[in-house]
């Protein structure tokens, strides 16, 4: 048997996994540690060594959740569950919408019904957390009309300011459709 055959234990090969690092039952380095059991209640400060005879008789494992504080806090918890959980918030973390871009057209002679329509789906958009763009499209002879199409466009952003609170990104630009513009949530 050579050494290329042998592998990590499978809690090693866990830690490795999550991107911070944790310590877990006999790792724990501090000497006193502040214990929480596996329903959440706070036991007090215990030597490391009562702490890890609790959570075998509990036939769980021993987690340090936090070091800043002094004695670290740890926990008597299944390290299975704990990674499982770390990973769901790591993933959720990464689910930030704020690059993620919707958009919204608006055409020439838009009805204001169909505009304020237009504005409840763009706040829904923003209130999830992503960035809107808008478009006015323009064809033929609406080109010629820009400056009524901008002020169609500004009454539709007033509108929508009146319902959440934007930004605008990216101001009102000619582009080869119509106008466009970005906003995001303030």
């Amino acid at each position: 048997m050579d050494a290329s055959s042998i592998s990590p234990s499978p809690q090693i090969i866990k830690i490795k996994i999550l991107s911070k690092r944790i310590f877990i039952n006999n790792r724990i380095r501090a000497r006193e540690v502040r214990l929480i059991d596996e329903t959440g209640k706070q036991l007090g400060v215990f030597n490391l060594t009562d702490a890890l005879r609790k959570s075998r008789e509990a036939g769980l494992d021993l987690i340090q959740v936090t070091e800043r504080v002094d004695p670290p806090v740890c926990k008597i918890l299944d390290y299975g569950k704990f990674a499982y959980q770390e990973k769901k918030k790591e993933k959720k973390q990464k689910q930030d919408r704020s690059g993620e871009l919707k958009s919204v057209r608006l055409k020439f002679n838009i009805s204001p019904h169909d505009l304020e329509t237009r504005a409840k789906s763009a706040e829904k958009f923003l209130k999830k957390g992503y960035r809107v763009r808008i478009e006015m499209v323009l064809r033929g002879r609406e080109k010629r009309l820009s400056d009524f199409a901008r002020e169609k466009l500004a009454q539709f952003l007033k509108m929508l300011q009146e319902l959440i609170p934007i930004k605008i990104e990216k101001d009102v630009q000619q582009a080869g459709k119509g106008l466009i513009t970005i906003i995001t949530k303030l």
